[in-house]
């Protein structure tokens, strides 16, 4: 009887055992992330498969819920003064992942590293509301100091604008301006990202980085709501061929990917009902004109004649086929308090609208005998060449042009766009970084790092400029319109849709909301539920 007893209270021990090791298990939540990320530097990032691993290592002054609503990050609380050009914020008593205290001199230090233009960054422009911010970046202010950002004190950071600015705590949710740990950027300079090196604060930290295969996040024991966090470990794999992504969903080695190919759209939506998410999404997909070099510069009819013999219903219903709408002007539907422009070619019908590109076509020195050869650059990806192939025909098919396509994996597609040297037509997307047409127009101001069409309009920065000294709300709505008619009406991109988010979600991850017009799809707000 005492064996027995023995084996009993054995096996019962086991049991507990198993049961509390199940209890304490880790979660770990397995993310598709297209590209491979060129850095997670938050200054000089500029991607989206960059953003989704940023929002959850690094947290700014504000940050978004769930839902995308603006909440309090770094920033508990923050008093704005009765002009609404000075803010002051207050910090909260938390740590970089090292364990040393997070302060406003991290803060300030960001912002001066985001508009030096020595730095690298692209989304300096982001901070022009910010006193002395668009001269210290176009190099007319040497010192960093003169920005308008100081530390009051260790915990209280204090900012000065030039104007007051409605969308700036929504601003402040962008990567860029979340701060940086000063001791460690200076300490190993642009190698400071490394698994080795990276220090951050928010909801998780760097573990491992294996270029190629997966980037893997743990937990942060440091990061101040850390209570909240219930999943363990992220793990993100970059997969730019997304049939492959889908192969790896459906064989259950990802739990949610980062997009779906729009020709398996009628398959999934028959196997996967229920993991299928689509939702709206504040971006346009477009193509831009090289307008610094042949055959675009000073080229006006010809841009113009290419935009127009494009078929954006084809392309989103026989191409994309998901819910995208087609798109004649930069800025998309959905934005807060504004109502974008809409071009007269808009309403004509696909025959005129074709008849009238011929004819810009001829004008702008090209026809039978002397067809247009260009090429037209994209990233990898098997959505980005569908879209390509067909804009190629179109042309092709309306106007005669030979169009060469190219593509090149995601970082080295940046920097040729970017530098402007080669590319004559590219593929381009621009997603809002905050809910207000500014977001999407103020990529086009003259002196832009991501600029990468290269467009020059004194007018139009002018009209930037005064929309951002605006205070009444309805005249600042009229002005970037006029902006956006002016940008639209020069012809330096070619708007094809605007966005819709697809994606692949696992029944038992939880806390993913469909209506997220930003995407910011931070895992700090997903569980699993197994």
């Amino acid at each position: 009887m005492k064996t027995r007893q023995k084996t009993l209270l054995t096996l019962l021990a086991v049991a507990i055992s198993g049961i509390m090791q199940s209890a304490h298990a880790e979660t770990v939540l397995r993310r598709g992330n297209g590209s491979e990320p060129k850095t997670i530097d938050p200054q000089i990032a500029e991607g989206m498969p960059e953003a989704n691993i940023m929002l959850d290592l690094f947290e700014g002054l504000t940050t978004r819920d769930g839902a995308a609503n603006i909440i309090p990050g770094v920033a508990e609380k923050w008093d704005i003064s009765a002009d609404g050009k000075t803010y002051t914020f207050h910090l909260r008593h938390t740590t970089w992942s090292d364990g040393t205290p997070l302060t406003a001199a991290d803060v300030v230090y960001a912002w001066q590293r985001d508009v030096d233009p020595a730095a690298g960054g692209k989304y300096g422009f982001l901070l022009y509301p910010v006193k002395n911010a668009q001269a210290i970046a176009e190099g007319e202010i040497k010192d960093l100091s003169q920005l308008g950002i100081k530390a009051l004190d260790e915990y209280t950071v204090q900012v000065e604008l030039e104007a007051s600015t409605p969308y700036f705590l929504d601003m402040l949710t962008h990567a860029s301006t979340a701060p940086v740990p000063q001791h460690i950027v200076e300490k190993h300079g642009k190698a400071w990202i490394r698994p080795e090196n990276i220090v951050s604060n928010g909801a998780y930290k760097m573990t491992a980085w294996q270029p190629n295969a997966h980037i893997t996040l743990a937990k942060s024991d440091t990061y101040w709501d850390k209570d909240t966090v219930k999943i363990d470990q992220v793990i993100y794999y970059p997969t730019e061929d997304k049939n492959t992504e889908i192969k790896r969903y459906r064989a259950g080695e990802l739990d949610m990917t980062y997009e779906i190919p729009n020709d398996q759209i009628k398959m999934l939506r028959e196997k996967f009902k229920d993991e299928l998410k689509i939702s709206s999404y504040l971006g346009t997909y477009y193509y831009g004109f090289n307008v610094t070099r042949p055959p675009f510069k000073d080229n006006l009819k010809l841009r113009e004649a290419l935009t127009l013999a494009i078929d954006r219903d084809v392309i989103t219903d026989k191409v994309t086929g998901v819910g995208e709408k087609p798109a004649y002007s930069f800025v998309p539907p959905g934005i807060n308090g504004y109502d974008h422009y809409t071009p007269e070619y808009a309403s004509l019908d696909k025959a005129a609208r074709i008849e009238k590109a011929k004819k810009l076509y001829e004008e702008a020195g090209y026809g039978k005998d002397k067809p247009l050869k260009v090429d037209l650059l994209y990233n990898t990806s098997e959505n980005h060449k569908k879209i390509a192939v067909a804009v190629a025909a179109m042309w092709k098919q309306n106007l005669g042009v030979q169009t060469n396509l190219t593509n090149q994996e995601w970082k080295v597609f940046l920097n040729t766009r970017n530098e402007k040297k080669q590319t004559e037509a590219f593929r381009a997307g621009w997603i809002g970084d905050y809910n207000d047409a500014y977001s999407f127009l103020e990529l086009f101001q003259s002196k832009s790092g991501l600029n990468d069409s290269g467009y020059v309009n004194e007018k139009f920065d002018a009209l930037l400029a005064q929309a951002g000294q605006e205070q009444d709300m309805g005249k600042r709505a009229a002005i970037l319109k006029d902006a956006e008619k002016m940008l639209t009406d020069d012809y330096p991109v070619a708007p094809v849709y605007s966005y819709v988010t697809k994606r692949l979600v696992k029944p038992y991850v939880k806390g993913y909301a469909e209506e997220n017009v930003m995407d910011h799809r931070s895992s700090k707000y997903m569980w699993i539920e197994k």
